[in-house]
């Protein structure tokens, strides 16, 4: 999925990627909107790079606004000018926000040229992608230090991009066959995955072969990148799988860790009780008053009339 969630620059945009490659612009604020990548705003240079860094990049970054910053450097490679890549995700910013913005960012590396970016900074607040902060990722990659959370982050997303996440696009990584005492071994504890497992069971005395999909996500052991990225791409996995491959998904589960994957967890999901909880009504009482002696009444037997 070259484009994880359909999000695309237009011609206007890429003619203004041109440009800014060829020297135009100093600085690129890039904001999706109306579901297209758009340009926010532009500074041209002035200065040399690290006397303007601070006040044009930190004057872009708004509180609860994610975005993409393009800053261009002084140094120039094989192919033009190097620059900067910010991703800015500020903590209180809407987690859907969030979300589409991680899902499209590589797109936005490979519109504008993917060659050009020298460096990438992930940030949260206005410390992480200053030039300070900037300064400290540089040292950080160059000598091995502890890593502020955003550091971290970024180091994930680059060790993520080597595999898989290249391409981002959805791979098959197992066909092995699993039994249900086996299917807990098959769940990854440090990387998410999504499984679709063909349930064989028998269900009020009927053989049934349902398939379900298990999304499994071992929480904060996987990136932030990773879990965004899982988390966009699920319902277009279970779409196409159904309307494209007309595969029946009985049931979809989400799960952090196998060992939830007992056979009464499968039963339980794919045949929930309906009437747990019904509600028992108590019968209503009599007449008051004395009653009279009880009465035992039977059948009429063969050649008796119902009065004998």
């Amino acid at each position: 999925m070259s484009h994880q969630t359909g999000i695309q620059a237009s011609e206007e945009v890429m003619d203004i990627f041109s440009r800014a490659r060829n020297g135009e612009y100093r600085l690129l604020k890039i904001v999706i909107e109306n579901e297209q990548l758009a340009v926010g705003s532009f500074k041209k240079a002035a200065k040399s790079w690290d006397q303007e860094y601070d006040s044009y990049v930190l004057s872009m970054l708004e509180d609860k606004e994610p975005a993409y910053i393009l800053y261009r450097l002084d140094s120039q490679n094989a192919q033009g000018y190097e620059w900067i890549f910010v991703a800015w995700s500020p903590d209180f910013s809407p987690v859907r926000q969030k979300m589409l913005y991680a899902a499209t960012r590589a797109t936005v590396k490979k519109e504008f040229g993917g060659g050009h970016i020298k460096d990438e900074i992930f940030g949260t607040s206005k410390d992480d992608v200053s030039l300070s902060g900037y300064k400290k990722y540089l040292t950080s990659v160059a000598a091995p230090c502890p890593l502020t959370a955003a550091e971290e982050e970024l180091r994930q997303i680059k060790l993520n991009e080597e595999i898989d996440f290249q391409n981002e696009t959805i791979v098959l990584a197992s066909t092995t066959p699993t039994e249900i005492k086996d299917l807990p071994k098959r769940i990854p504890k440090d990387s998410a995955r999504y499984h679709f497992f063909l349930y064989k069971h028998t269900h009020e005395g009927d053989y049934l072969e349902s398939i379900v999909f298990i999304y499994s996500m071992p929480g904060y052991t996987c990136s932030i990148r990773e879990r965004m990225l899982y988390s966009s791409c699920k319902n277009p996995l279970i779409d196409m799988v159904e309307n494209q491959l007309e595969m029946e998904v009985e049931k979809k589960l989400e799960i952090g860790d196998g060992d939830e994957l007992t056979a009464d967890f499968l039963y339980e999901e794919v045949h929930p009780k309906q009437y747990a909880h019904k509600q028992t009504f108590a019968k209503p009482k009599g007449p008051t008053g004395k009653r009279g002696i009880r009465r035992l009444i039977r059948a009429p037997a063969d050649g008796e009339s119902p009065t004998d």
